[in-house]
């Protein structure tokens, strides 16, 4: 049986009646939460990686300060992860008249519904208790959203079985902000919104009245606003207008990770890796090499900065390409899912359909470029790991003219035994600490890395279909032949 007082007469006689707990505003509910975290100590985002010193530190400020607040930063970047982590800094249950649609306050009921409820049964009114997460509002803006959907319309409906004129207050069907009142509405893409729609959010913000159908309607909501938006969205789809703008007390700019470790935290941390059949286990350069792709990929000049390259991308990678591993484990019979370096080429689908292109790069392709980013990856990897050690001998053997076919069903087994005639390259893994020796799996996994390195120095070729062989010499144009066709210059 609840504890919880369920009459207004009740509830005056309970703790929550107290005048800074009864008045107080979601602002100040969200503050007080807030400084109670702080004095404890520990995370205030639980989940939310790498703003510890940045944005976290921003958006304390802006709760502390009661403001309405903009996360502005490209896609990937957490910004509706942190907005609902916002739901832990609410009380864990808040008393309502019950049956109101916009959370009124039983000591300051805002909605003409409870007003007359309370007339009506004075203390026996009943009390409902929302939970915090039922306190939260979340909605895509997108350039078809109305006024109704965001703050109400008259519902003619309503107005005929309750014999009410239509510029009764008790006709209006409300929307998604009202519904919000004592709790948090977030809106995200906020540029993408329509200017009039815009114009309704910061009149309700700032006098707490808005028209509907022409109707004036009085609505003292108390929300706490947050918005998201993209820079890029800033001046290319829509814009935020000038009057809403300054009303938002704070904006805070969001970033990806800017180390790799904690990137692959991250990945680690948000990657559906952890399976319900055979046991995984990612070699650390595997996840290094995954990560990187997302870090060469945002320096590469033939892709879009402005679109960004969205942390989602080492995430599914990682995902595709431990799929693949296990794949390939089912059909070898192995009792363990080890991902190598061909896993990640496997894992294209997840790096193309991630990456927005320069027209420079629209003319080389995605699938080019992710290649070239894949090896330029395996190359930092092994350098940071390894550093500047002598693969002579690795190299001489292909300069020779032998090749090494490596398929991604083949075992780690049948891996290892291939490396074998490659001299020197199982030495060189052991010695650098990549992998264990006796640890077939991440060994081969590692020999890998070592060629792909060597392919992206062009010291090696590596063909679309996994054979490893002598660079290719670069093509050389005759002498004195015009660029531009087969022509002869004067």
């Amino acid at each position: 049986m609840s504890s919880n007082p369920e009459t207004l007469g009740a509830l005056k006689r309970s703790p929550h009646a107290a005048p800074h707990r009864a008045l107080r505003s979601v602002k100040d509910e969200v503050r007080d939460n807030l400084l109670r975290r702080l004095t404890a100590g520990g995370r205030i985002f639980e989940g939310v990686l790498g703003y510890d010193d940045s944005v976290v530190p921003q958006i304390v400020n802006a709760l502390l300060s009661r403001h309405n607040f903009i996360l502005l930063g490209l896609r990937g970047q957490a910004k509706s992860r942190i907005l609902r982590a916002l739901t832990s800094l609410l009380d864990e249950q808040m008393p309502i008249i019950a049956g109101s649609e916009v959370n009124d306050n039983p000591f300051a009921p805002i909605s003409k519904f409870a007003r007359a409820l309370i007339a009506e049964h004075g203390d026996d009114t009943p009390i409902a208790w929302v939970g915090r997460d039922e306190r939260y509002v979340e909605k895509l803006a997108t350039p078809d959203v109305t006024i109704a959907d965001i703050i109400g319309d008259v519902d003619p409906i309503k107005a005929a079985r309750g014999g009410h004129i239509l510029s009764d207050e008790l006709t209006i069907h409300y929307g998604m902000l009202p519904r919000a009142n004592r709790g948090i509405f977030a809106l995200n893409e906020l540029p993408d919104l329509a200017g009039k729609i815009q114009v309704g959010l910061f009149n309700i913000m700032q006098e707490g009245d808005v028209q509907i159908k022409g109707y004036p309607v009085r609505l003292r909501l108390d929300v706490l606003l947050c918005f998201t938006a993209n820079p890029e969205d800033y001046t290319a789809r829509g814009k935020i207008i000038t009057p809403l703008k300054d009303r938002i007390g704070s904006e805070i700019a969001t970033h990806y990770p800017e180390e790799v470790d904690l990137g692959m935290e991250i990945t680690r941390q948000e990657a559906w890796t952890i399976r319900g059949g055979l046991a995984v286990r990612v070699p650390d350069f595997v996840a290094e090499v995954i990560e990187r792709i997302a870090f060469e990929a945002r320096v590469d000049k033939r892709v879009d900065k402005r679109s960004g390259v969205s942390q989602r991308m080492p995430i599914t990678v990682l995902e595709n390409a431990v799929s693949n591993a296990e794949r390939r484990a089912l059909a070898t019979g192995e009792c363990e899912v080890v991902p190598r370096i061909t896993d990640i080429y496997a894992a294209m689908p997840a790096i193309t359909g991630k990456i927005e292109l320069e027209y420079e790069g629209e003319l080389v392709g995605g699938q080019a470029i992710a290649d070239e980013i894949i090896r330029r990856a395996a190359d930092a990897t092994f350098q940071s790991r390894a550093g500047n050690v002598n693969t002579d001998e690795i190299v001489m053997w292909f300069d020779r003219g032998n090749a090494l076919q490596l398929t991604e069903d083949l075992s780690a087994a049948g891996l290892a035994r291939a490396f074998e005639r490659v001299p020197g390259i199982a030495e060189l893994v052991h010695e650098t600490a990549l992998a264990a020796e006796g640890d077939a799996a991440a060994s081969a996994a590692a020999c890998e890395l070592v060629l792909e390195a060597l392919v992206a120095r062009k010291k090696l070729s590596r063909s679309a279909a996994g054979q490893y062989s002598r660079a290719q010499p670069p093509e050389r144009r005759r002498p004195n032949q015009d660029m531009f066709g087969g022509g002869m210059m004067s």
